[in-house]
């Protein structure tokens, strides 16, 4: 079975690391969480990438959809509740960036 390949060059090496139970359970839930192998997910934390969950990923899009919605509702009123629909679509805009920002500070 071929390695996988990161930046070029084959995944070869490998490290162990002695883990309680519950720090096992913990770390497979935050990379399944992730959908990430925990491999991946040790690698990204380590070397400070960006790791968004798929439940975060899921709701940056249910916003998205909403952010759009409420756009057809400022076209659709004639701009009526303009000073609503703003203030909601800047609350839900600045959610989706604190989503997708996330995962940089982990």
């Amino acid at each position: 079975m071929p390695f996988e390949v990161k930046d070029g060059e084959p995944l070869t090496e490998r490290i162990g690391v002695r883990l309680t139970a519950a720090e096992k359970v913990r770390l497979r839930a935050d990379a399944d969480d992730a959908g990430l192998s925990v491999s991946e997910l040790v690698r990204r934390r380590y070397f400070g990438r960006k790791i968004v969950a798929h439940a975060d990923e899921k709701m940056i899009r249910h916003l998205n959809r909403i952010g759009g919605l409420l756009k057809h509702v400022h076209t659709e009123s004639g701009g009526i509740y303009s000073a609503e629909t703003a203030r909601a679509l800047r609350q839900v805009y600045a959610y989706i960036d604190q989503l997708a920002n996330k995962g940089a500070d982990q």
